[in-house]
Formats: structure tokens, sequence, C-alpha cells
């Protein structure tokens, strides 16, 4: 009787090492997706907001050359208007 109870004892610790292994293996397999995710939308993120600032800069950088142009066509137009005048 001894001899079966090591041997189902033996089987119970197997059984239990398998159940560990299989958990740990799952845990770790779920960390490296969620750490994956992560990564990927932190990517995302980064990615997007360096558009954004691309798209502001191009916006600002338009606005500005826009607004430089009016003035400069502005200024010769008076200066035209000045002279024709004088």
């Amino acid at each position: 009787m001894g001899g079966l109870k090591q041997v189902n004892e033996y089987e119970t610790g197997n059984m239990l090492a398998v159940v560990v292994v299989v958990v740990v293996v799952e845990v770790v397999m779920i960390a490296i997706v969620v750490v994956i995710l992560v990564v990927v939308v932190a990517v995302v993120v980064v990615v997007a907001a360096v558009v954004v600032e691309v798209v502001v800069v191009v916006v600002v950088v338009v606005v500005v050359v826009v607004v430089v142009v009016v003035v400069v066509v502005e200024v010769k137009v008076v200066f035209i208007i000045i002279i024709v005048v004088v």
C-alpha cells in the first residue's frame, strides 16, 4: 500500500507541476500580449502626436506666409497709390 501511495503522491506532484507550468506560461503569454498592446498604443499615440504637431506647424507656417504676403501686397499697393497721387 505504501508503494501505491508513493506513486499517487508522485503523480499528484507531476500534475501540480504541469498545472503550475501551464499557468505560468499562460500568465507570461498574457503579460507579453499586454506589453505588446501597450507598446502598440504608445507608438500610435506618439505617431498621432507627431502628426498633429506637424499639421499645427504647417498651418502656422501657411498662416504666417499668407499674412506676410498680404502685408507685402498691401504695402506695395499703398506705395503705388502714394506714387500715383504724388
